[in-house]
């Protein structure tokens, strides 16, 4: 029988539930269990495609074209693992089902009531992937925090379905704040009492308590939790802040986190966890012999966790280079011509990100553009290579009007345009290209020397593409269109000929970029750039 464990957050958010979610799957993984982690999200949004970055940070795809939370990010880096649409769901998607039903008569003239029809199809979802008997245990992390009126039917629904699934077989995880308070110089123990005194409320006792804190647990305060908080003392756990995230899989290990979760769920401590790879990993992030400096050129610089599956590409990319890259944030909108060579000043490699709409285009045309006439590495990702051929199409092949039909559809240069799919479409919400779609590379170019391979499968997320018209324009002036979708012929990577490193991607290769598996784009352009950096 698949158990399933629950993770639930208190005090405050930005705690790391998926982090610590995803950091206990990577232990059970390496200890022979098959595990997945899901996301259930309170938001009433079906799901974050639609959101600013600046609400949720980036929104990210899988294989199968759901877009969802970041923290899938995490779990699938972790544990190199693709998730699916199963994995994230969100109280939009619930309500949209519910009530979909009920117009199509489904409850038999039965009032809909949140208990039990929204608790009950909360309950069905947090099971679907348990039915396939894939897996051995199911990590279910609930966005938000206990005491959130948002939040309440999902915390609910799992004190329905843990009577309903029977003892050992699901547990909750409850992570909070310890707070160090440096006037009185201690930590405080009572935000965590009343967070848990919040869930005892709902009908929920925690079975484990993960308390992150800046300072370490004494045992007294460990006693103090667990006496409090009705739990073994040996299932208080201590989450000290790490230098990064790939070290907490190593600290829930010394913590036994693994252990009793697996003890709680009556389940067999089989096999010593193998983190040989991943101790690797951390060995060349921690001791790199060299350092580049990557600009990052994009329009939500402002929030980091806008571009975070871009970020862990290249601390991935970086470990494998035994190389430090430190990322400069340069925000779009204030890159100008007079400017941009002060701006990209000792960078060893450039960046152009994805993103939506007018804002910025200028100055990244002028960083490209810069990158371009001075042999600066550059890789662009989704919207940075469309910016490239724009760029490409005004400088060197005279199309002063080259635009994309997204920032101007009065262009008579359409270089980018929309895709025919989606000319009538006037949903925004689940209806971009989305997903895994298969690219074939041309031998002899850089893409295929990067992938070392002809055919390829990268994720998504456009409704504007690579304008055909204009192909043997651009491939003869020495921008060549060097990956494509076999099935539709939409250019899916360019490049520069004479050029040390100028590749741009339509898709997103940061998705697929895990710790087990770096993404080769990544890791061939900070090889790049500290090629640059070299010769300079």
């Amino acid at each position: 029988m698949t158990k399933y464990i629950f993770v639930t957050g208190g005090v405050t958010s930005s705690l790391g539930k998926g982090i610590i979610a995803a950091s206990l799957a990577k232990l059970l993984q390496a200890r022979g269990y098959k595990v997945t982690i899901q996301k259930f999200d309170p938001y009433i949004n079906i799901d974050p495609g639609t959101l600013n970055p600046y609400e949720h940070g980036e929104c990210y795809v899988t294989e199968d074209g759901a877009e969802t939370d970041l923290d899938l990010g995490h779990y699938e880096r972790f544990l190199n693992v693709p998730t699916s649409q199963a994995n994230n769901v969100t109280t939009g998607r619930i309500y949209q089902h519910v009530i979909q039903q009920e117009r199509e008569g489904a409850y038999l003239g039965k009032t809909v009531q949140v208990i039990p029809h929204i608790t009950d199809e909360i309950k069905r979802r947090m099971q679907l992937l348990g039915e396939s008997g894939e897996y051995d245990i199911i990590i279910t992390e609930l966005g938000g925090t206990v005491g959130d009126i948002e939040s309440l039917p999902f915390v609910e629904a799992v004190r329905q379905l843990r009577w309903e699934l029977g003892a050992n077989n699901s547990l909750v995880i409850h992570l909070t704040l310890v707070p160090y308070l440096a006037a009185a110089g201690e930590l405080k123990t009572k935000p965590t009492q009343h967070s848990v005194k919040t869930l005892l409320e709902y009908g929920v006792q925690p079975d484990i308590l993960v308390c992150r804190t800046e300072h370490k647990l004494s045992q007294e305060i460990r006693k103090k939790l667990a006496q409090f908080c009705n739990v073994n003392i040996n299932a208080v756990v201590e989450s000290i802040d790490a230098s990064t995230i790939y070290d907490v899989p190593l600290l829930m290990l010394k913590e036994n986190l693994d252990k009793t979760a697996l003890t709680k769920l009556k389940l067999s401590n089989k096999n010593e966890p193998d983190l040989e790879n991943w101790k690797n990993f951390l060995g060349k992030l921690k001791n790199p012999t060299s350092e580049v400096n990557i600009a990052l050129v994009g329009k939500y610089v402002e929030l980091p966790d806008a571009y975070k599956s871009i970020i862990e590409g290249f601390i991935h990319a970086g470990a494998t280079n035994e190389c430090k890259v430190k990322v400069s944030y340069i925000a779009a909108e204030s890159v100008t011509k007079e400017n941009v060579a002060e701006k990209l000043k000792g960078m060893d490699g450039v960046l152009v990100a994805p993103g939506f709409g007018e804002r910025g285009l200028d100055g990244k045309l002028n960083a490209i553009q810069y990158v371009r006439e001075n042999n600066i590495p550059f890789f662009g990702i989704c919207l940075g290579m469309q910016c490239s051929v724009i760029e490409f199409g005004r400088n060197v092949l005279g199309l002063k009007d080259a635009n994309s039909f997204e920032m101007d559809a009065n262009t008579s240069n359409p270089v980018i345009n929309l895709m025919e799919e989606q000319k009538n479409i006037t949903n925004m919400g689940g209806t971009m290209r989305l997903g895994a779609y298969d690219c074939e590379i041309k031998k002899g170019t850089k893409a295929f020397a990067i992938y070392g391979k002809t055919k390829i499968s990268e994720r998504h997320r456009h409704r504007y593409e690579f304008n055909n018209d204009y192909l043997k324009q651009y491939e003869a002036a020495g921008m060549i269109a060097s990956g494509f979708n076999p099935e539709t012929g939409l250019v899916e990577i360019v490049e520069l000929k004479n050029h040390p490193f100028f590749v741009a991607g339509q898709f997103h290769p940061e998705l697929k970029s895990t710790v087990a598996n770096p993404h080769p784009l990544f890791v061939s352009f900070v090889a790049a750039a500290l090629a640059n950096k070299k010769s300079k």
